[in-house]
């Protein structure tokens, strides 16, 4: 296993990404006054929408992500595949993070953020290929 470390580290960034979004909600919603759960109103112009909604993105996404990168480990998928794997989908998460918290057009439904979730739902896709056919080999 030390020859996906690279990888290792990549999932444990993203478990740490997941966590500190989880403390910035809850912490946000504290500091406001507000109760733990959905925010209202479902808004992407309010800020304590945003910051929940790209906590339960996080989570949303990690699982799906997470599974395969162990099971490409286990079936032997190339250490340097699943590497660049691993990192690019933990750049999309970033930026898709970044652009969601700051708001305004690019952070609304439809736009540059979406294209940014659906990059980094596409990249699981090829992850879930490459498992499958290393496991068939």
């Amino acid at each position: 296993m030390e020859a996906y470390w690279l990888s290792t580290l990549g999932v444990l960034a993203l478990c740490l990404l997941s966590v500190a979004l989880a403390v910035h909600s809850g912490s946000s919603k504290g500091f406001a006054g507000k109760l733990s759960g959905p925010v209202i109103p479902a808004d992407d112009d309010n800020p304590l929408y945003r910051i929940d909604r790209v906590h339960m993105n996080s989570v949303e996404a990690l699982a799906p992500f997470v599974v395969p990168v162990l099971l490409a480990m286990m079936v032997g998928v190339g250490p340097v595949s699943l590497a660049v794997l691993v990192w690019v989908h933990l750049a999309i998460r970033l930026v898709h993070m970044a652009i969601y918290l700051r708001g305004g057009n690019a952070a609304k439904g439809g736009s540059v953020r979406t294209i940014l979730y659906v990059s980094g739902a596409l990249v699981t896709l090829v992850l879930i290929l490459v498992t499958t056919w290393a496991a068939l080999r």
